[in-house]
């Protein structure tokens, strides 16, 4: 009968037929619910003799079936069969969508519902919908919070075995999946599957909504997440909500103040593994990503990401206020601060706040002191690493900046924005307190303290304050008698950069300011200004005790004495009286000269 397909039996409650009367009585126990075979351990009956027989081997713990190729054993032939897939690479159930392939009927399965679409497995709890009844069950552990796999190693619970045994790994360090293209090794087969995309190019999972591709089902769900707006992630400590899980963990630090990742070079700790890892390139001083435009290298992909942008000259965002574009969203983001006002950044020592981040970090190591970052040339340590790698620049003499207009270079870009602003006239940076503009942020928060009369820099040797930073070193230097500016030409230093420039002007007899009356050329800009003044007539000193003006303060100076009747300088070698205290320092040398000359004669 089995030969010529004939059935003759047929059952009495359905229209299935059989070939064999023994068929037809095990078909039928499934309509009577007949279950004459009892465990002779525990209470559980079945309609099959081969059915208890496997199920008492969970009792005897008998696996009669063994692997012809390995010494593994199993308590049923199916299982085997499918164990022995692994050693032999066959692959019998072919999808009929694509060309995979797979060793079990079921993984084929659930496979084709990745092209059918197919979930038929409900949560009873919520709307939501699987395609695996694993899946659906994992989910249900949502719902009712049960986590029934305990790790043997400490006290953490699991709601999937699979996690519960990933999870002992961390405990055991085992990693038995080995990438064929690298040594990497794998504690889980996905992650070794997901590794070997990046050798292999493939990304398998394309989004519904528009082109892009990738290579894990994880990427593609948190990118439909852009189109669909979702962000199912909500902070327990405000109302912020997050598309990603991860996100959601990294955002709560921020309020518990976590900080797990330690530096093995330094007491450092970071909320994010990422900023370890870019951190111990400090350290290191590893440079993975290479620029494919020149031979520069990073340390970290958002810096090669901005690099690169020099020589593509993309800029994709665009200020919503003005007409300005921006390579990065975080420079846009910081840029339209200025248009309104938002400084969201505090300092935890005094009541200043920042527009950006970066700046309330450099503020606050004001208060600490803190200069981590140490030149490799001499002893000068910075707070900074941005200030250290311009320094740097200084014994290097590299200056990577060129202008567009013209050929001049610069050791930073701050520097070579500024210079272009000389070709293109720009001055982005209002006043708040009258309409003067300026090119640069630094100049416009100096200029401002014009009208505020603030003088936040105060002498260490001295009460004496400052507007400017620059101006408090340049008095210092009085102090500490300090004149690190040496002539080319002599031996003289000087404390300023200015002084040496005005002095060096004596050697090269060089007059840049020329009189715009006449042809008269000065070395100094405050000369020329005086002399314009013979030709305008102005005269903007004004006597504090009568109607008289003058053209320079040291004449208006000399005149208020016949009111104070103050008695000028006088010589105590000759009697004679000068204007000014510098006229007699200059004649006094005049007397050390003769006594010199007469000891000499002596």
């Amino acid at each position: 009968m089995i030969h010529n397909g004939e059935k003759p039996y047929k059952c009495s409650h359905c229209d299935k037929r059989f070939s064999q009367p023994s068929n037809l009585k095990t078909h039928e126990m499934i309509h009577t619910g007949e279950k004459p075979y009892k465990c002779s351990h525990c209470d559980k009956r079945f309609s099959l003799s081969e059915n208890l027989k496997t199920h008492e081997r969970i009792h005897t713990g008998e696996k009669p079936y063994k692997c012809s190729h390995c010494d593994k054993r199993f308590n049923l032939s199916v299982n085997l069969k499918t164990h022995e897939r692994i050693h032999t690479g066959e692959k019998p159930y072919k999808c009929s969508h694509c060309d995979k392939r797979f060793n079990l009927s079921v993984n084929l399965k659930t496979h084709e519902r990745i092209h059918t679409g197919e979930k038929p497995y409900k949560c009873s709890h919520c709307d939501k919908r699987f395609s695996q009844p694993s899946s659906l069950k994992t989910h249900k552990m949502v719902h009712t919070g049960e986590k029934p796999y305990k790790c043997s190693h400490c006290d953490k619970r699991f709601s999937e075995s699979s996690s519960l045994k990933t999870h002992e790994m961390i405990h055991t360090g085992e990693k038995p999946y080995k990438c064929s293209h690298c040594d990497k090794r794998f504690s889980l087969s996905e992650n070794l599957k997901t590794h070997e995309r990046i050798h292999t190019g493939e990304k398998p999972y394309k989004c519904s909504h528009c082109d892009k591709r990738f290579s894990q089902p994880s990427s593609l769900k948190t990118h439909k997440r852009i189109h669909t707006g979702e962000k199912p992630y909500k902070c327990s400590h405000c109302d912020k909500r997050f598309s990603e899980s991860s996100s959601l963990k990294t955002h709560e630090r921020i309020h518990t103040g976590e900080k797990p990742y330690k530096c093995s070079h330094c007491d450092k700790r970071f909320r994010l593994s990422v900023n370890l890892k870019t951190h111990e390139r400090t350290h290191t001083g590893e440079k993975p990503y290479k620029c494919s435009h020149c031979d520069k290298r990073f340390s970290q992909p958002s810096s090669l990401k901005r690099h690169e942008m020099i020589h593509t000259g993309e800029k994709l965002y665009k200020c919503s206020h003005c007409d300005k574009r921006f390579s990065l969203s975080e420079n846009l983001k910081t840029h339209e601060r200025i248009h309104t006002g938002e400084k969201p950044y505090k300092c935890s020592h005094c009541d200043k706040r920042f527009s950006e981040s970066s700046s309330l970090k450099r503020h606050e190591m004001v208060h600490t002191g803190e200069k981590p970052y140490k030149c490799s040339h001499c002893d000068k340590r910075f707070s900074l690493s941005v200030n250290l790698k311009t320094h740097e620049r200084i014994h290097t003499g590299e200056k990577p900046y060129k202008c567009s207009h013209c050929d001049k270079r610069f050791s930073q870009p701050s520097s070579l924005k500024t210079h272009e602003m000389i070709h293109t006239g720009e001055k982005p940076y209002k006043c708040s307190h009258c309409d003067k503009r300026f090119s640069q942020p630094s100049h416009l928060r100096s200029h401002e303290r014009i009208h505020t009369g603030e003088k936040p820099y105060k002498c260490s040797h001295c009460d004496k304050r400052f507007s400017l930073s620059e101006n408090l070193k340049t008095h210092e230097r009085i102090h500490t008698g300090e004149k690190p500016y040496k002539c080319s030409h002599c031996n003289k230093r000087f404390n300023q950069p200015s002084s040496l420039k005005t002095h060096e002007m004596i050697h090269t007899g060089e007059k840049p300011y020329k009189c715009s009356h006449c042809n008269k050329k000065f070395s100094l800009s405050e000369n020329r200004k005086k002399h314009e003044k013979i030709h305008t007539g102005e005269k903007p000193y004004k006597c504090s005790h009568c109607d008289k003006k003058f053209s320079l303060s040291e004449n208006r100076k000399k005149h208020e004495r016949i009111h104070s009747r103050e008695k000028p300088p006088m010589c105590d070698q000759c009697g004679k009286r000068f204007s000014f205290k510098s006229h007699l320092k200059k004649h006094m040398k005049i007397h050390a000269v003769e006594k010199h000359s007469l000891r000499s004669r002596c």
